[in-house]
């Protein structure tokens, strides 16, 4: 590594707003775990996405309750709606979280009805 590209990096870690320090961390977390960009994911696919959980509602879709999570990965955020569920331990903002499922659109919003998930320790090391 060259002692330009360092100091680059450096500088750019001093100059850039906490946002967008927080979402390229966020996209190398993503990396690791080797899933999908937001951004890159198409409505109907089949998807692995990993992100950070920013808030957690508790709804009602036809009466039953529904768990809505908002996933964001850096590049763009998915919704996780857990029908007939009311809390899920471990599903809470602030939690990292990959997620597994098909990709929807719905009220204009990239989401994910029922999706199989893990949660992520943070203090893990990827193998």
């Amino acid at each position: 590594m060259s002692q330009e590209s360092w100091l680059r990096r450096r500088l750019h870690k001093l100059t850039a707003d906490e946002s967008e320090l927080d979402a390229q961390q966020l996209q190398r977390q993503v990396e690791v775990v080797g899933a999908e960009k937001v951004s890159n994911c198409r409505e109907r696919d089949s998807v692995c996405i990993a992100g950070t959980i920013r808030s957690v509602t508790l709804k009602s879709l036809a009466g039953a309750p529904s768990l809505e999570a908002e996933i964001y990965d850096g590049s763009g955020s998915v919704v996780a709606v857990f029908l007939g569920r009311r809390r899920i331990p471990g599903i809470e903002a602030g939690r990292s979280i990959v997620l597994h499922g098909r990709l929807t659109q719905q009220d204009h919003r990239n989401t994910i009805f029922n999706p199989r998930y893990e949660l992520i320790c943070e203090g893990a090391k990827s193998a």
